[in-house]
């Protein structure tokens, strides 16, 4: 029987040789459970920035309704809008970068939602998944991890390690499971409650005193204004030159194959008429929401506007949409539509085009987790 000091040295050797495995330039102490033998990835991928437990997770965060929203809140402030069944929960951009990640559950779906600002990537997966055991339910945290500056996952029962652009695990024992996109959009304050009048926002009084005390700043000041994001988490050498680091993407997916869209050709044309494989899609883009990765005080940031995604067929047919003076039209009946993609006035009133499944991202992060995306050209 071994004696407890060769237990503790062998502890020990496993630790630092885990430790030294990863992109550890800190030499923090590997303490997480994590199953490193069934990776898809070489560990030396992923960079250990801060100890386990940096990030305070919000989870099953409290909400607040719109009068109480709107007094919290600025209107141009940028949130990720979710609705089921007509219920519409939002997540402002500035809260989820103190946290990064939320558990929640809307209309029974347990939903997880991200965000990574380095990345500028907010995205939402649904955090139930099948295995040959059964259904089962998983929470989330942020590991302190980073890979291609992208925030690494990890689930809290087996400590696996997820990216979170992807949603996809990458080390431990849910490696290459892939988890399910629920559509979101990202939109302003002002959009949200708009569209949803009985939507409901998260609360500022989160209960994380720290955090709170810095709920609308930016920490990372003038960060989206950088030629190249921080050189200590991505090699600005592995930059994708077919677009600039820093622009503002938007992607879709077909059947595996991914294209992308930039902030600035949807904004030059307001309206993007598409078709990628056999998917017909179109793209609107409205000012009116800020960025949270500009200014320190976010309320005096940048204007960068929306850009959200949706499927341009409505019962069996294809709709093309043009904008003017602000006003989003389809040229068959002419009824106008607003910026998340439901009809307020005209012969289709009441009607909701159906989101297709889309994130937000830097160029850069994207492209480097997805080479091979075609991208949109004018």
């Amino acid at each position: 029987m071994r004696s407890r000091t060769t237990l503790s040295i062998l502890f020990l050797f496993t630790i630092t040789f885990l430790s030294a495995q990863f992109n550890n330039p800190k030499n923090f102490p590997f303490t997480w459970k994590t199953d490193t033998i069934n990776r898809s990835i070489p560990l030396s991928e992923i960079q250990i920035v801060l100890p386990k437990g940096s990030f305070p997770t919000l989870d099953n965060p409290i909400f607040v309704s719109r009068n109480e929203g709107l007094e919290m809140f600025f209107e141009e402030e940028p949130v990720i809008a979710i609705e089921i069944n007509g219920v519409a929960k939002a997540y402002p951009l500035n809260i989820l970068t103190m946290h990064e990640i939320s558990n929640d559950m809307l209309e029974g779906i347990p939903i997880l939602v991200t965000y990574c600002p380095l990345c500028n990537s907010g995205i939402v997966y649904n955090r139930e998944l099948s295995t040959s055991s059964g259904k089962e339910i998983l929470e989330f945290e942020a590991s302190g991890m980073l890979r291609n500056s992208d925030m690494v996952m990890l689930d809290r029962k087996t400590e696996t390690l997820w990216q979170q652009l992807m949603g996809v695990g990458i080390v431990g024992d849910y490696n290459e499971v892939q988890l399910t996109i629920i559509p979101s959009l990202i939109v302003s304050v002002y959009e949200f409650f708009v569209r949803y009048p009985e939507g409901e926002i998260i609360s500022k009084k989160t209960g994380f005193l720290d955090a709170q005390k810095n709920y609308g700043y930016n920490s990372y000041g003038k960060y989206d204004e950088k030629e190249n994001p921080f050189q200590n988490f991505f090699n600005s050498d592995k930059v994708d030159k077919r677009l600039p680091a820093m622009e503002r993407i938007v992607d879709i997916e077909h059947d595996g194959s991914y294209k992308v869209y930039s902030f600035t050709n949807v904004a030059k044309k307001g309206v993007i008429n598409d078709t990628f494989k056999t998917k017909d899609v179109v793209l609107f883009y409205k000012s009116g929401t800020v960025s949270v990765l500009d200014e320190n005080d976010i309320s005096t940031s940048k204007d960068i506007g929306s850009v959200t995604v949706f499927n341009s067929v409505l019962d069996n047919q294809k709709l093309i949409f043009k904008k003017r003076k602000n006003i989003f039209f389809d040229t068959k009946t002419k009824s106008k539509w607003d910026i998340t993609g439901q009809c307020y006035e005209g012969q289709l009133k009441g009607e909701q085009l159906q989101i297709e499944p889309h994130s937000n991202h830097f160029a850069f992060a994207w492209l480097a987790f997805n080479p091979d995306s075609e991208i949109y050209d004018e």
